[in-house]
């Protein structure tokens, strides 16, 4: 296999990587390694997602901008299995993509374990379950790890790397590599807690977002707008601990004394959430949630966010 450098690090190309669930986040993850020059096997239970997976990673790829030369090269490197153990016999790593259910996957990696090699790295791709809990009847919790993708994964940077109590730290770092080589923007989560960093910082703007709109202060266009409009415009290239440093910690915490204690701080979700849901008001799919969608409003915000993100990705 050949080997190249990349700052401090070596990774070695032409590695076997497993992919266990071809929907939309495994056929990204997929096209992602893929392309970086590693072989890849998909599987999924469902032949329907096995048949079409090519051809959506296909898609995928033009979607990024892709010419045909690349697309086929890394085509070229993917494989379909129609079983796990096929998928995972000779695999360095292996990503689990299954629905967030935990019965699931920890059937999944029962599975996965009883046929992939020792020393192979497993690593499950979840955004609500904690690693620890999918992860815990592994014989050998060593090797496992959490790998966070975000959605679409083909066009979001981020990867969130999750530790257990387990994961040996060579584990860890071998997967940090791997996804720093295929070009994402990994960090690594060195406590495994509900939401790991990401999820966490955008739930608690939700929750916030949410009891603006339930207490009448305004209307959830104007929430959307705001954001947008405003602080929303620099946190693709400023933080929000960046931020704080540019305007001042004193300032930081001045605002803090006055502001914290009136935001909302309830631990479980909103009642307005809750009877939105009751009611069938799910958002774009039903035509209503918070707003009023039609389907050609809501595909046009599907369409300016595809839009948005490739141009980022040109630009960044």
């Amino acid at each position: 296999m050949a080997v190249i450098r990349r700052a401090d690090q070596m990774v070695t190309k032409n590695q076997n990587i497993a992919m266990v669930g071809a929907g939309l986040m495994g056929h990204g993850i997929a096209l992602i390694l893929a392309r970086a020059g590693q072989n890849v096997a998909i599987t999924d239970p469902n032949a329907e997602a096995r048949d079409s997976v090519i051809d959506r990673i296909h898609q995928s790829m033009q979607d990024l901008g892709e010419d045909g030369t690349s697309t086929a090269n890394a085509l070229k490197r993917i494989r379909v299995d129609d079983s796990i153990a096929a998928a995972v016999r000779d695999a360095h790593f292996v990503f689990e993509a299954a629905p967030e259910k935990l019965g699931l996957k920890q059937q999944l990696f029962a599975e996965i374990e009883e046929h992939a090699p020792q020393d192979c790295i497993l690593a499950s791709n979840t955004s609500v379950i904690p690693i620890t809990q999918i992860m815990s009847k592994l014989r050998n919790k060593a090797r496992a790890v959490g790998t966070h993708w975000w959605n679409p994964p083909h066009m979001i940077p981020l990867v969130e790397v999750v530790r257990t109590e387990w994961t040996d730290s060579n584990v860890a770092q071998s997967m940090y590599d791997l996804l720093q080589d295929a070009g994402k923007t990994p960090v690594m989560v060195h406590k495994d807690v509900p939401g790991f960093i990401g999820n966490r910082l955008q739930h608690a703007l939700w929750r916030e977002a949410v009891s603006l709109v339930e207490n009448g202060i305004c209307d959830a266009q104007s929430v959307d707008t705001v954001i947008k409009a405003s602080f929303g415009r620099r946190l693709a290239v400023l933080g929000p601990l960046e931020n704080a440093d540019l305007v001042g910690t004193d300032l930081t915490l001045d605002i803090h004394e006055n502001v914290l204690h009136d935001l909302e701080d309830r631990q479980g979700p909103s009642p307005y959430l809750e009877q939105l849901v009751k009611e069938g008001r799910l958002g774009m799919k039903t035509g209503e949630g918070f707003r009023t969608w039609t389907e050609a409003e809501a595909q046009a915000v599907r369409d300016r966010v595809t839009a948005h993100l490739k141009k980022l990705d040109n630009i960044l």
